[in-house]
């Protein structure tokens, strides 16, 4: 069993940064295929970004050279960097482990956290 925490969300202007953090307990955080996803008002689960165990990194168009998803394997964390944010990126932000090489499909993740809220004011 994995939990996971997320932190770092909050309300911030159009331009500003934020830094989320998501903290994982157990041993085998290093094995695991690590992705952020985030969900809108009325809108479906969509994903942002992952990063893989050997730190290779993929993500979504519409964060590709604002976002930077990272790992510190020593401290059980993935850390999502997002710069130049828009009002659009404005949702709940959900860390998930265990993900298989479908990177992107909510389904292959096998644990998920409880999110954090991210509000960007325009």
């Amino acid at each position: 069993q994995v939990q996971l925490i997320e932190s770092g969300g909050g309300l911030v202007q159009a331009g500003d940064s934020l830094r989320l953090s998501c903290a994982a307990s157990g041993r085998t955080f290093s094995r695991y295929l690590m992705g952020w996803f985030r969900q809108a008002p009325g809108k479906e689960r969509e994903f942002v970004a992952a990063i893989t165990r050997t730190a290779i990194t993929y993500y979504d168009d519409s964060v590709k050279g604002r976002f930077t998803i990272s790992r510190d394997n020593a401290k059980n964390t993935v850390y999502l960097q997002m710069n130049s944010l828009k009002p659009e990126d404005t949702a709940v932000y959900y860390c998930a482990a265990d993900g298989t090489i479908y990177y992107s499909r909510t389904l292959n993740y096998g644990y998920w956290g409880q999110g954090t809220q991210v509000t960007v004011s325009s």
